[in-house]
């Protein structure tokens, strides 16, 4: 039975959803910690689950609404339910952390900059951001909340790895989730890799 208050945060509402990859029970999460809706994209019985298959997945409205070729977010979300849904049970955790959590507008106020030839770490600099502004710990009571034991973490970030673990989440193991890149977004993947430390096979020897 998934418990519907644990901490600050709790389940506000939740139905079943037919997609093209399947279908899915999806979980609105409300909280009191960064007061923002998130999702839990469910399949299978995950309630007192291990090694359950977990994407904690940002939303990104310019690639996947608008389908930007300046990242890979669209194709990673796309992934990673395709993954899901070809195993018994999993779950994408879908978090409104736009931008690495700087939110739209700045998100398009740092694209400004880098069609002046800054990357994206640079960008954040420049606009008074650090690399990376998303938080963990609402994912990590979500995953409580669905009573989730423990997770095979799909990502290419280990700082996600860390952020789970820190907040008291039990990963086992990390899959890689890789999108080859196209010609626009080549130079993002390099920096995610050079500067952010995601494993990235294709920039190995870069």
């Amino acid at each position: 039975m998934i418990k519907e208050n644990l901490k600050n945060v709790w389940i506000y509402a939740q139905t079943e959803l037919p997609t093209t990859h399947g279908i899915f029970k999806v979980y609105v999460f409300r909280n009191t910690i960064d007061h923002k809706e998130h999702l839990a994209i469910v399949k299978g019985d995950i309630s007192n689950g291990d090694n359950v298959p977990v994407r904690v997945h940002s939303e990104c409205l310019t690639s996947e609404v608008l389908g930007s070729l300046k990242c890979d977010c669209r194709e990673q979300l796309e992934a990673g339910l395709s993954y899901i849904h070809n195993n018994d049970r999993g779950i994408i955790l879908y978090m409104r952390q736009e931008g690495r959590g700087i939110g739209l507008g700045n998100k398009i106020r740092a694209y400004a900059l880098q069609e002046e030839g800054y990357d994206t770490v640079e960008a954040n600099h420049m606009l008074g951001f650090p690399d990376d502004l998303r938080r963990y710990d609402v994912a990590a009571e979500m995953l409580k909340t669905l009573e989730v034991n423990s997770v095979q973490l799909l990502t290419n970030n280990v700082n996600k790895v860390r952020g789970l673990e820190e907040f008291g989440i039990d990963v086992k193991q990390r899959v890689p989730l890789q999108i080859e890149p196209n010609d626009i977004n080549r130079g993002y993947l390099q920096t995610k890799a050079r500067k952010s430390g995601h494993l990235l096979d294709f920039f190995e020897a870069v």
